[in-house]
């Protein structure tokens, strides 16, 4: 596997990186099982001190970090301090409120005599992470992770290899302590080697279906918990009663934030008939205000996806769309030429259940909308696919949104909002966008031990 960092913007690359040896794998998963076994001796105040620092070097060093997002994987810089600083705020929630999460819970009233629940580490985690997001996944999985006790191996995405060796850089000058946490250029058969390593006991991955089924699968094998956050198609609902510009501006925020590469991006909008002529027109005058440019300029509103393969498969992915019978309403479906990876934004319609992308992801900025009428018409449309992770509401009437949320099969719902992971809630989806929850108390406790003493 090569590990190489490509401007999208302009094609070139920047850094080529030796793929890790098996020595170096064997290396890590060695430290891994020293820090394992001494942090059983630490309090887990001890460890969110630690992490305290961690987070005051990615804030304190916001721009340095941040360049990387945007050269390896193009989002916009604003976007990419954005990003560095929520990276930050991830470590600082468990820094505050991890320990609170470990503590013992008494179960004695419920058992009618004295229990309670202990939480404790397991071992390694070997994290194989995505590039659309390439510092938050990251300590989505350490952060929680380290105040347990659990090490964490890294496996980056392959476009973004300067990103996974700067955040072993922020662990190091934060000076986390040696084997908690380790980035490796690795293989999938190395991946492999060390899920069926006795010293790992979790499997943690964000990215496709594809990859998620191919980890999944060797994490059943080997008999190790996983969790799984994977693709999605999620929708965004606008009825009648919606504030439209409200709707307007959170639904084309939510469908081009990153260029469309989010696994929560609104990629179905499902705009009822009373409000669905107005919306459409107000949607258009949005999505044109999105225009492609150097990522790095401050002016620009629209960034390059993450790659020439991304843009060469997404545009094969619109013409097959097209080719079943859907139709554009809003943009240019031709490809854009130059070496950047840069992709028109559309507004499509028609896609009809028998059409062969029906529910197939699109990662980029293409949105599907469609006419409904009724609660009916909105879930049939909504519960036809075979991902559930996120999904939004607009509507003024707050009752009737949340009784409306609480039937879409998903994994959670914004009403009146984009979607976006804050790291207070649960993060995680159901059926074929995944299982276990990462942030807020669940995610601390995915990977934990969670010991029942009776008695």
């Amino acid at each position: 596997m090569s590990y190489r960092a490509v401007n999208p913007y302009n094609g070139k690359v920047i850094k080529e990186f030796t793929p890790s040896t098996d020595a170096e794998v064997e290396q890590a998963l060695s430290a891994a099982e020293t820090f394992y076994q001494q942090a059983k001796k630490q309090s887990f105040e001890q460890r969110a001190a630690q992490l305290a620092k961690l987070a005051a070097e990615f804030t304190k060093n916001c721009d340095y970090y941040a360049r990387f997002i945007t050269t390896n994987m193009g989002k916009l810089i604003a976007d990419a301090r954005a990003e560095v600083n929520k990276t930050a705020a991830f470590a600082q929630y468990y820094v505050d409120h991890g320990a609170a999460a470990l503590e013992n819970q008494d179960y004695s009233v419920i058992a009618k005599q004295p229990a309670h629940l202990e939480f404790s580490s397991i071992g390694a985690i070997v994290a194989v992470e995505p590039w659309n997001f390439p510092y938050t996944q990251v300590m989505r999985v350490f952060a929680p992770n380290f105040i347990l006790g659990n090490p964490v191996i890294l496996k980056h995405a392959s476009i973004v290899p300067e990103c996974a060796q700067a955040f072993e850089t922020a662990c190091q000058a934060a000076d986390i302590p040696t084997g908690a946490f380790k980035n490796l250029f690795a293989s999938y058969d190395q991946v492999n080697t060390m899920i069926s390593d006795p010293r790992v006991q979790g499997v943690a991955l964000t990215g496709s279906e594809k990859a998620g089924a191919k980890i999944a699968a060797a994490a059943g094998q080997n008999i190790k918990k996983s969790t799984m956050e994977l693709g999605g198609t999620d929708v965004c609902v606008v009825l009648d009663d919606a504030d439209l510009a409200k709707a307007v501006v959170g639904a084309t925020k939510g469908r081009l934030n990153n260029s469309g590469q989010v696994c929560t991006a609104a990629k179905r909008y499902l705009v009822q008939d009373g409000i669905y002529d107005k919306f459409l027109a107000a949607l258009k005058q949005e999505f044109a205000k999105y225009q492609p440019g150097d990522p790095l300029d401050e002016k620009t509103t629209l960034a390059p996806l993450s790659s020439k393969s991304a843009q060469k498969h997404l545009q094969q992915q619109v013409k097959d769309v097209l080719a079943g019978g859907a139709e554009v309403l809003w943009g240019n479906p031709e490809p854009i030429s130059g070496p950047g990876a840069f992709f028109n934004p559309l507004i499509i319609t028609g896609m009809q259940f028998d059409n062969p992308m029906y529910d197939q992801e699109l990662f980029g900025p293409v949105a599907q909308i469609y006419r409904v009428t009724d609660e009916a018409d909105i879930l049939k449309i909504a519960n036809h696919s075979n991902y559930g992770l996120g999904g939004a509401i607009y509507s003024e009437d707050l009752t009737a949104a949340r009784q409306l949320a609480a039937k879409i099969e998903t994994g959670q719902v914004a009403i009146n909002q984009p979607l976006a992971s804050i790291p207070e809630l649960p993060f995680g989806g159901i059926k074929h966008s995944g299982y276990g929850r990462e942030l807020s108390d669940l995610g601390i406790r995915e990977f934990a031990n969670i010991k029942t003493v009776l008695g």
